[in-house]
């Protein structure tokens, strides 16, 4: 992680600007269990056409600059030119320091690899969509993309050298029907229209016995994929884990209307280096296919994450609340809250909240007493949207 160790000073007050990086603010956190400043501040800059914070912390005699978690950007490049530029604009004494601007490597083609916006507010097809949730080596994916060019192929995976590798095989092989994102499968269906998706592949998730909770199959998931299925669309898992199996069936079992069927030890064309093992091994293989039978209403999202309300910041950040709020379908947790001294009524509020087993980190900017998300909105999941409700009430 980039960053800047220089001797300790006094900083000078923004607005500062320096070889184009702007320097809007600063501000300096509060510990609200006490009510009593603490030295570490974000400082608020503009660059490139992108907002982002650093983060200035005490350490020992000196002061640690570096890239705020965040609000974190890319490429690495623009916030390693925001950290030299900052201690440019206070004419500091660097004491040590890894943000030596080395000529950028060349980044590999990710045509094919996409962000949760472009699923939101731009993503549009005619073709029919085919869903696999946890590609890992990419090998059953890549083969039903190769076998249906006809199809638009979405892959869901959270692991980056599995999306890299992948990405790589579709240049190979010169396929252009796959779409890539790494993202939560049980909230990315969300922004799927209804009735659109063929098949739904869950090959081999994690089967987290320990933790439950964490598994892609729900009663939710399975209400969102029924949602998104055509009619005779499938939602396919296949395991090797009996518990998750078994686990499956009774979701499965309770639900109003589908077809089920099972298979035991069926043979792919095409099967991952694992499945290999485990068959080696004897290990039994599950196959369970919902069959979708319904036609879906299409659902709109009403979502509006505005404030409504101007706030007395200096009155609000002593009365926020500092446990987590955790509810059946969201959770909010204020985490820090900062002071602004530079305007009247002004102040950063650091928030996580959404969903439990994907929340999101956020600042809350309030400027003059007026209310907004800093670095943009949320993403609009229904999680999310709980949340940000619950978050104007607090506020």
């Amino acid at each position: 992680m980039p960053h800047i160790v220089f001797k300790k000073q006094e900083l000078k007050s923004p607005p500062l600007s320096v070889n184009g990086v702007d320097f809007d603010f600063i501000a300096t956190s509060f510990n609200n269990t006490n009510k009593e400043r603490r030295t570490e501040y974000k400082i608020a800059v503009n660059y490139e056409n992108k907002e982002f914070l650093l983060t200035l912390k005490n350490k020992d005699e000196d002061y640690l600059l570096k890239a705020d978690k965040v609000t974190r950007v890319t490429p690495i490049e623009t916030v390693k030119s925001a950290l030299n530029a900052y201690v440019e604009a206070n004419g500091a004494s660097i004491l040590f320091s890894n943000t030596a601007n080395l000529t950028q490597k060349v980044q590999p083609d990710k045509e094919y690899l996409k962000d949760i916006d472009f699923f939101v507010d731009e993503f549009e097809t005619n073709k029919e969509i085919q869903i696999e949730v946890g590609f890992g080596s990419g090998r059953h994916l890549l083969h039903q993309a190769a076998a249906n060019p006809d199809v638009q192929f979405i892959g869901l995976e959270i692991h980056t050298p599995s999306i890299e590798q992948l990405l790589k095989q579709i240049k190979i092989q010169g396929l252009t029907n796959i779409l890539a994102i790494n993202y939560d499968a049980r909230l990315f269906m969300e922004f799927i229209k209804s009735n659109k998706v063929g098949k739904i592949f869950v090959h081999f998730p994690v089967p987290w016995d320990k933790k439950p909770h964490r598994r892609v199959y729900s009663n939710d998931f399975i209400a969102e994929a029924q949602r998104v299925l055509k009619p005779s669309g499938t939602l396919e898992l296949r395991t090797d884990s009996r518990k998750y199996f078994d686990y499956c069936m009774d979701l499965l079992t309770h639900l109003h209307s589908g077809k089920i069927t099972v298979d035991i030890n069926k043979d792919l064309q095409v099967s991952s280096k694992y499945e290999d093992r485990w068959k080696k091994q004897g290990k039994n293989i599950y196959d369970v296919v919902l069959k979708s039978s319904e036609i879906s209403p299409e659902v709109t999202h009403n979502y509006n994450f505005n404030f409504d309300k101007e706030i007395d910041f200096d009155v609000t950040k002593t009365q926020l609340p500092t446990k987590a709020i955790v509810e059946k379908d969201y959770v909010v947790h204020i985490e820090d809250i900062y002071v602004i001294e530079q305007f009247e009524n002004s102040g950063l509020i650091q928030v996580t909240l959404g969903s439990f087993n994907r929340p999101v980190s956020k600042y809350i900017l309030v400027k003059n007493g007026r209310i907004a998300y800093f670095q943009g909105k949320p993403i609009p999941t229904s999680a999310n949207i709980k949340a940000h409700e619950k978050l104007k009430e607090i506020l």
